[in-house]
């Protein structure tokens, strides 16, 4: 029996906490479930990360294909040079010409 009064003594209370704690109460609109909210932060945490990833492998990616390319002008570069001395250097000799006989002098 004395537990009686004590419960009927907080039950007042018990009745005005309700209306003060606004932000618990599913049924007003904007009100979010916090296991929720956790699981949103996480995800756009997890999606940071992922386009940090993503930002990075294509800078590295980048990168390669520029050294890619300029170990392929350098190597190119590099052949034109070596052939260029070759085409300068080389004695022209005279090509033959195509004879309109049939290679034979003609005998008058």
């Amino acid at each position: 029996m004395k537990r009686l009064p004590i419960l009927a003594l907080l039950l007042p209370f018990t009745a005005l906490a309700a209306p003060l704690n606004i932000d618990n109460n599913p049924n007003q609109p904007g009100f979010e479930i916090p296991s929720q909210q956790r699981m949103q932060s996480k995800m756009l945490n997890q999606q940071r990360q992922n386009k940090g990833m993503l930002n990075q492998q294509l800078k590295t990616q980048t990168q390669q294909q520029q050294q890619h390319l300029q170990n392929q002008m350098n190597s190119n570069q590099q052949r034109i040079e070596q052939n260029q001395p070759r085409m300068l250097n080389s004695p022209k000799q005279p090509q033959p010409l195509p004879s309109s006989n049939s290679g034979m002098l003609k005998q008058y």
